[in-house]
């Protein structure tokens, strides 16, 4: 991108204020609760020492609250160097309408510590995610009832543990401690299908997409998604699991993948498994033999494909690469990959852009149910699976019987009978309902696409139904 371009990008928080106000200004509020809407509510710096190697070394950490609407409110934390005020602010508004629009009953949150964790050794990240918890929790900033984080990009589930138990150390009486940090470990109070679920959330955004004919015409395309053409930028945990889900159960090709030190293509398919494989081995893509490679991996972003799918950080398509975009379908896995300059370019070119306010809600839809399993104190499918698999016994059992006092000899094939008669368990629960969430959340979106002229694109529908009951809540409140 060059000097004078890079002058006229808005940054990632003035992108989702433009993205904001395209959204408001169809709507018909009172300045004043526009504005209540818009602005985040709080932002909290902590600054904190830990003693490693010998010395104190200072760190900075945020936590900010966009919204408390609802309550608790909800929001991962990640761990970068690139982590400031103003960034934890955006993704904390892009979790308030996220959670509206999937009907999570959350208020948004964010919050982030400046930091690289490949620097530290895991033992010395404990010790600095103690102490940051701490901060937080003694400002009620981590509560079950009041602030919830989840894992986001350079924390997982091992963060989310260390945080959980910390809060327990603090807080030794609270029954429902478990309920202050979603994303742990099942064996630590976390759920099936929880790390899965960002990248299934994709998997599922695309095929109930598909499932509209129309909505396909609009992006130059036609059939379903077997044999769809995609490349992925970023094969972290989101990346991975929609590319894995997406190739392996549904067809599409996997036709290139975009890293940090570069980026591989193969038209007839990537092994994402293999890739995968690789990259935990080496850190990179660099070396890896049975694809082309690529050493200017941003330049594949302009592959030609289907489906482009932008999973790793915010930014990497604005106003230098956006017109060189040759896909025919944008779904945003991470949080604002396309700046709101870019919008406006691909817009104009015809591309679809399935928006991260609905693409990536998967992660806070299980973080949802989470929640609730460990404020109900059990797990999901416990009480009901091995009842329902009785009841279906009897179906089979009656079957059977009918066919041997009729004569008909016919039988149930054993495939059948292992599924039919097998109770839902707890990830079988889990990813159900979240395809349910992401389906509902996709036709109330598009229903508003369809059937208002002023709404030219699924971030600005997406946006209204979101901010559409943020407004309904605050009402209720009297405000």
């Amino acid at each position: 991108m060059s000097r004078q371009e890079r002058l006229k990008e808005p940054g990632f928080r003035e992108s989702v204020d433009l993205m904001f106000n395209r959204a408001v200004a169809l709507m018909d509020l009172t300045p004043g609760l526009e504005e209540k809407i818009r602005v985040c509510n709080a932002t909290y710096t902590v600054r904190f020492g830990v003693r490693l190697r010998g010395g104190i070394q200072t760190f900075t950490g945020y936590r900010s609250v966009h919204s408390e609407h609802m309550e608790p409110v909800k929001g991962g934390i990640r761990y970068a160097p690139t982590v400031n005020h103003n960034e934890v602010e955006a993704l904390a508004a892009l979790m308030t309408y996220k959670c509206a629009l999937v009907e999570a009953p959350f208020g948004g949150s964010k919050g982030g510590l400046c930091i690289d964790p490949r620097d530290y050794e895991e033992h010395e990240l404990e010790q600095i995610t103690r102490r940051f918890t701490y901060e937080l929790a003694k400002r009620d900033l981590i509560h079950p009832s009041q602030n919830v984080p989840a894992p986001d990009m350079g924390t997982g589930e091992r963060e989310m543990a260390w945080i959980a138990d910390q809060y327990r150390r603090m807080n030794t009486t609270d029954i429902s401690s478990n309920a202050c940090v979603t994303g742990k470990p099942p064996h630590a109070g976390g759920i099936q299908g929880r790390v899965e679920a960002t990248g299934r959330g994709v998997q599922y955004a695309l095929q109930e997409f598909f499932r509209y004919p129309e909505d396909v015409a609009k992006a130059n395309m036609e059939g379903k998604l077997d044999g769809k053409r995609i490349v992925v930028q970023g094969l972290g945990n989101v990346g991975y699991h929609a590319a894995k889900f997406l190739a392996a159960e549904d067809g599409a090709l996997i036709t290139g993948i975009i890293e940090r030190d570069g980026a591989l293509i193969d038209e007839r398919g990537l092994d994402v498994e293999a890739v995968h494989s690789w990259i935990a081995r080496h850190g990179g893509v660099s070396g890896y033999a049975d694809a082309q490679y690529v050493k200017d991996s941003m330049s594949v972003l302009e592959h030609d494909c289907d489906i482009l799918i932008p999973a790793a950080i915010e930014g990497v398509i604005h106003l230098g690469n956006a017109a060189h975009i040759n896909a025919n379908l944008i779904i945003e896995a991470a949080n604002g990959p396309v700046t709101a300059g870019a919008d406006d370019i691909l817009r104009e070119k015809g591309v679809v852009i399935i928006p991260d306010l609905y693409a990536n809600a998967g992660g806070v839809t299980v973080s949802y149910f989470e929640w609730v399993k460990n404020l109900s104190h059990i797990r999901f499918g416990r009480m009901q699976r091995r009842q329902e698999e009785s009841r279906h016994q009897l179906v089979v059992d009656e079957l059977e019987r009918l066919s041997r006092d009729s004569g008909i000899g016919w039988t149930l094939s054993p495939d059948f009978k292992d599924r039919y008669l097998r109770g839902a368990g707890e990830l079988e629960l889990v990813r159900s309902g979240l395809d349910d969430t992401m389906r509902t959340a996709y036709q109330a979106m598009r229903a508003v696409w369809h059937e208002r002229d002023d709404v030219p694109d699924l971030r600005v529908a997406a946006y209204l139904v979101g901010i559409e009951r943020v407004v309904a809540s605050y009402r209720a409140k009297g405000l």
